[in-house]
């Protein structure tokens, strides 16, 4: 009887052994662990590789643009024996031969919401048409203004980043302007801008560049701004200064605080993406990967939708109320 039951425990011990050994280990790398686009998308992700049976390894940059930071997470995910990595890089050049190197060990590497330079450089992308997300709050924010001159700020994310150029880019060309096209990684600047600066989609950077800006050109009317925290920085900018009911803010995310901005009228309108989505499809292409099957490849574009509580004639949005009920992809 004891020889049996030890027969059983480590034929039962062997088998939750293997089990665990086949279970699909995933990596997701984000920008940072605080933008709340990136919190969400890490929940996700949790959530999906839970329902899955998969195993999911996280780990984040410092900052935006720590590239260092998740070229280390990458080769820890790799060496911890992660069969797919999904990544948002923060720098999109910088990162490249971090994913050669995986990708030469047969590691499946997916790129979420931001490309790599060229985008070519990982076998997927799951993300916002970002060009497209611009040029919708441009749309909006010409309507907007009502024939009145426009003078412009942009609070972009950083230099050279693809997803803070197509959103910039579109922007413009959603308002009309002179514009680089979706593939150009230089950021357009008509005269009609009166201050550009970098935010880094933070929103005490995004405070300073805007005082900054108001100190160079005080006549502003309309704030572009690469994400919804750099948005709240800028409208905390304009309140200090007692112009906050004059000028039109847009913004690109959608998240639940962003949504609700828009309808506190913080934020005239917002391009509203699906991270949650991006992290599904994400672990879902690791599993399917794990089992045999091929690797994900080309682009998927994860949807956008402008969200407006004022609707203007000529531009399709949906109100901050269905916005909050789609608000990150739930």
């Amino acid at each position: 009887m004891r020889s049996a039951l030890l027969v059983l425990t480590a034929t039962a011990f062997a088998a939750g052994a293997l089990a665990q050994q086949q279970q699909p280990v995933i990596g997701l790398i984000t920008k940072t662990e605080t933008n709340p686009f990136f919190v969400k998308m890490k929940e996700g992700a949790q959530q999906a590789a839970q329902a899955k049976g998969g195993k999911l390894l996280t780990g984040a940059g410092k900052a935006d643009g720590d590239n260092a930071g998740q070229v280390t997470a990458l080769e820890n995910m790799v060496n911890a024996g992660a069969k797919t990595i999904l990544i948002t890089p923060s720098d999109s050049k910088a990162i490249l031969p971090a994913i050669q190197k995986a990708r030469a060990k047969g590691v499946q590497v997916i790129a979420l919401d931001s490309p790599t330079d060229p985008a070519d450089g990982t076998d997927a992308l799951f993300a916002t048409d970002n060009y497209q997300a611009g040029v919708l709050i441009g749309e909006y924010a010409k309507v907007a203004l009502g024939g009145k001159p426009a003078k412009i700020v942009t609070l972009d994310l950083f230099p050279g980043h693809p997803v803070g150029a197509q959103r910039h880019n579109g922007f413009l060309k959603g308002f009309g302007l002179a514009a680089p096209d979706a593939k150009s990684n230089d950021l357009g600047r008509p005269a009609e801008v009166v201050c550009a600066a970098d935010s880094y989609g933070d929103q005490a950077k995004g405070q300073t560049a805007m005082e900054n800006c108001l100190q160079k050109s005080p006549e502003v009317n309309v704030v572009y701004t690469i994400n919804e925290p750099a948005a709240a920085g800028a409208y905390q900018a304009l309140k200090k200064a007692g112009k906050e009911k004059g000028v039109i803010v847009v913004s690109v995310d959608g998240g639940c605080a962003g949504v609700r901005n828009v309808q506190a009228g913080v934020i005239a309108a917002t391009s509203q993406q699906y991270p949650l989505k991006m992290a599904a499809m994400g672990v879902e292409a690791g599993i399917a990967y794990a089992n045999g099957g091929k690797k994900a490849s080309g682009y998927t574009d994860t949807g956008v939708a402008l969200i407006a509580d004022k609707p203007l004639p000529g531009i399709q949005s949906i109100d901050a109320k269905q916005g909050l009920a789609l608000c990150w992809g739930k």
